[in-house]
C-alpha cells in the first residue's frame, strides 16, 4: 500500500489530498475538505482502469456545492423536519436550508469544513473534526473521526466513522459518494441494476420528510429486493419518485443487527464492474442524482447531468429525533458511536 500526500491552497485554507493505491493497481483519492472521495480508480471487466466517483476538477469547488458530493456531511446527515430537534427535553432550532427543512447539519456543516487529516504507519487516512457546543445549534462539544483504509489485494474501501459527546446530542454520519461505475464521465447510471436488502422503505411527504410508517416496498416502484435497473421504475407516478424527481429515498436495512453486512449491489453490465456496499448501519438513502445538472465542472471540464450518478448513503433514518420508534441517533457523555461503511468493487 502507497499513500501520496499534495496540498492545494483555497479560500478557507489548505486543502490535503491523500492518493492510496495497492497491489490491484488501483488508487483511491481523499479530500480534507468535508472527509471526501474524491477519485476512486478500479478496473473494469477487460482489466481498464477508470475513475467511479463523480467529483471536480478543482479540490476547492466542494465547498458548498449543492450535490455534496464524495463528503461526510454532519452532525446529523439527511433531514430534520422544519428543524425542530429534541434532546433530552431541549428544544433546539436548526438552519433551514432544504425547503423547509434542516440537511445535512446545515449551511456551515462537516461537509464544508476543513479536517485535520494525517497518515497511520498501517496507511490508513485518519480525518479528524471538532465542533463545538452550539456548532450549526447542535448541544455538546463533539470529536469526530472518518477513517479510510483501501485494501492490499482487494478493491475494497472502508470507512469507519467515530464520534463523542461531552453532552446529549444527536449525530448521523455517512459518505455522500456518487457512483458511475462505467466511469464518471459516462453519462446516466439509469441502465445500473440495483438490489437492497430491504423489504421496507420510508414513505415521505413531499418536503421528504418520513410520516413514520415503514411501508412494504412489494408492488410498489421502490422494491429492489430482486436487481433492476434504476431507470425501469423511475418515471412511473409514484408519490416517492415525483417527490424527489426520482429516488430520494430511505430503505429500512432487513434483519438489522449492527453487524457488518451487505446491504446494496450496484452493477454495470457495459463496464462488468459490480459495486458491493456493507454497512453497520440500519438504513440506506438511494439518491439518483436527481438535481446534479448545474454542478461545478467536473474531472473532464464538464457540468454533470442529472441522473449521472447514484448516491447509495448508509446512515439512520432520516428525522430520527423527531420519530420514537425509529432507531435512536441520540448520543450521550461515554458512549462511542461507531459505524462501518464498506465499498467492495469486483469485476
Amino acid at each position: 500500500m502507497k499513500v501520496q500526500t499534495s496540498k492545494v491552497d483555497s479560500p478557507k485554507g489548505e486543502i490535503t489530498l491523500y492518493t492510496l493505491s495497492n497491489s490491484c493497481g488501483s488508487s483511491v483519492t481523499l479530500s480534507s475538505l468535508g472527509a471526501g472521495i474524491v477519485s476512486v480508480i478500479v478496473p473494469d471487466k477487460d482489466g481498464r482502469m477508470a475513475d467511479v466517483a463523480l467529483g471536480y476538477a478543482n479540490p476547492a469547488d466542494y465547498f458548498y456545492d449543492g450535490p455534496c458530493a464524495g463528503k461526510v456531511p454532519g452532525r446529523y446527515a439527511n433531514r430534520i423536519a422544519r428543524g425542530n430537534l429534541r434532546v433530552d427535553g431541549r428544544q433546539y432550532q436548526l438552519a433551514i436550508n432544504n425547503g423547509p427543512n434542516a440537511l445535512h447539519g446545515g449551511p456551515e456543516g462537516f461537509q464544508n469544513k476543513i479536517w485535520e487529516s494525517r497518515v497511520t504507519p498501517t496507511n490508513e487516512v485518519v480525518f479528524t473534526l471538532f465542533s463545538p457546543d452550539g456548532d450549526e445549534s447542535y448541544p455538546g462539544n463533539m470529536q469526530i473521526s472518518a477513517t479510510y483504509t483501501l485494501a492490499e489485494d482487494t478493491d475494497t474501501l472502508r470507512l469507519t466513522l467515530r464520534a463523542t459527546t461531552d453532552a446529549p446530542s444527536v449525530v448521523n454520519l455517512t459518505n455522500h459518494c456518487y457512483w458511475n461505475l462505467d466511469g464518471h464521465n459516462s453519462g446516466s447510471v439509469l441502465d445500473h441494476t440495483l438490489s437492497l436488502a430491504a423489504s421496507r422503505y420510508l414513505p415521505t411527504d413531499d418536503t421528504l420528510i418520513p410520516t413514520g410508517t415503514m411501508d412494504s416496498v412489494e408492488g410498489t416502484p421502490m422494491d429492489f429486493t430482486s436487481p433492476k435497473t434504476i431507470g425501469r421504475d423511475i418515471k412511473e407516478s409514484f408519490p416517492a419518485l415525483v417527490y424527489g424527481k426520482g429516488y430520494d429515498n430511505c430503505w429500512v436495512i432487513d434483519h438489522y443487527d449492527r453487524s457488518l453486512r451487505t446491504v446494496a449491489t450496484l452493477a454495470a453490465p457495459l463496464s462488468g464492474r459490480t459495486l458491493e456496499v456493507a454497512t453497520t448501519q440500519p438504513a440506506v438513502q438511494v439518491y439518483t442524482g436527481n438535481w446534479l445538472a448545474g454542478s461545478p465542472l467536473n474531472k473532464e471540464g464538464r457540468s454533470y447531468n442529472d441522473y449521472d450518478g447514484v448516491a447509495i448513503e448508509c446512515q439512520a433514518m432520516p428525522d430520527s429525533p423527531n420519530h420514537p420508534d425509529f432507531p435512536s441517533t441520540q448520543i450521550y457523555p461515554g458512549d462511542q458511536y461507531q459505524q462501518i461503511i464498506e465499498f467492495r468493487f469486483k469485476n
